[in-house]
């Protein structure tokens, strides 16, 4: 399916128009969008008010939808860009809406409309409209319906400004920018996926630094130096910190309160000493005590299970270290060659051939587009 840049002086160089983009809107909110009866059936952890209406929406955090961008051509430059789209769900298709979207990754006074999307020749209550972006980035943005300046009734991420004013907020592909932790909440939970990770080992260790060291400088600059450090490995805490954001979003609160815990235990245990100063085996220690449910000075009242909070960020680095390194984990591959290094035939060849699978500039697929 062919993707082109619409070059008419009276639209913005920005907007994609593609090929079939009713059809496309349309399979992308038939599933999630099309109820329309008022039952808070997706409110978890009583996230939402149930008068939200986002909280009868299935899988909300799917919008704006970001994908991947290719203008027919297999120009590799088009790997740098997401296809974002953005979605408005009116109340009827009868009465006719003037919507548009304003946003940081335009001008941000710039009022981009978004058009009524149509099937079988008839027009729908969606309205929606696409646009290029580079990989990596956070904007906020708002819809204006008729008039009216409003938050994305359908997106569950916001931001405040330093003015105090909330804006709707999404982020692309391979995005580094920390969302969800602040900075000593990040610092606990790399020491913890230090232990779960099979990269502390000495040959783990070796393995990164080599495989680092050799990468070209190009690959160093565009996909290590906003989220790789050695003792920050494979980027698995900005994959959680992105997952948290979206997806798994109504997990955030175990993370909030679990961390907090962790972060009052370890100053009890070791007085006058920053979490971030303390010794590996002190981690050791907490990490046993949380896999056995029993962690000495542990507050069970505010969170009662901490074997289970160890489960969710075990599930939650493995799958970032080993992921498509779009998701934020996995960075430069680094995991998937892990693997590949780890895993040969007796003649040394790899039984993990990753690079054969997926797009430029990491992989050799010409096919693929992530």
């Amino acid at each position: 399916m062919s993707i082109l840049i619409l070059e008419q002086a009276k639209k913005s160089d920005l907007i994609i128009e593609r090929d079939n983009f009713d059809q496309y809107v349309l399979n992308h909110c038939a599933k999630y969008l099309a109820r329309k009866e008022g039952e808070p059936r997706h409110n978890y952890n009583g996230e939402l008010a149930d008068s939200d209406p986002r909280a009868k929406i299935a899988d909300q955090w799917r919008f704006p939808i970001i994908d991947s961008y290719g203008d027919g051509s297999g120009n590799p430059a088009c790997y740098d860009y997401n296809l974002v789209t953005f979605v408005y769900a009116a109340d009827d298709a009868e009465t006719e809406h003037r919507i548009s979207v304003v946003g940081t990754f335009a001008n941000l006074y710039e009022r981009l409309p978004l058009q009524q999307i149509r099937f079988a020749g008839e027009a729908t209550r969606y309205y929606a409209l696409s646009v290029k972006v580079p990989k990596g980035q956070v904007h906020t943005y708002k819809f204006c319906v008729d008039g009216e300046w409003q938050l994305d009734p359908i997106n569950p991420q916001t931001a405040k400004l330093d003015n105090g004013v909330t804006w709707s907020r999404f982020f692309t592909q391979s995005c580094a920018v920390p969302l969800t932790f602040e900075r000593w909440e990040r610092v606990i939970l790399e020491r913890l996926t230090d232990h779960i990770l099979p990269f502390h080992t000495e040959e783990g260790e070796r393995f990164l630094k080599n495989y680092y060291y050799y990468l070209d400088r190009d690959s160093k600059e565009q996909n290590y130096t906003p989220v790789y450090r050695l003792d920050e490995q494979v980027g698995v805490v900005n994959y959680i910190d992105k997952v948290l954001a979206r997806e798994e979003r109504h997990h955030l609160i175990d993370y909030k309160i679990c961390l907090a815990i962790i972060d009052q235990l370890l100053r009890q245990r070791r007085r006058g000493l920053e979490p971030d100063r303390q010794s590996r085996e002190v981690y050791m220690d907490l990490y046993r005590q949380m896999a056995c449910n029993d962690v000495v000075g542990w507050d069970y009242h505010q969170y009662g299970n901490p074997r289970y909070f160890l489960q969710l960020v075990r599930r939650h680095t493995i799958t970032g270290a080993f992921s498509h390194p779009k998701y934020g984990g996995n960075i430069s591959g680094a995991g998937w060659a892990f693997l590949g290094e780890l895993f040969c035939d007796d003649k040394g060849k790899t039984l993990f051939d990753w690079r054969r699978s997926i797009e430029y500039p990491l992989g050799l697929n010409e096919e693929y587009n992530g």
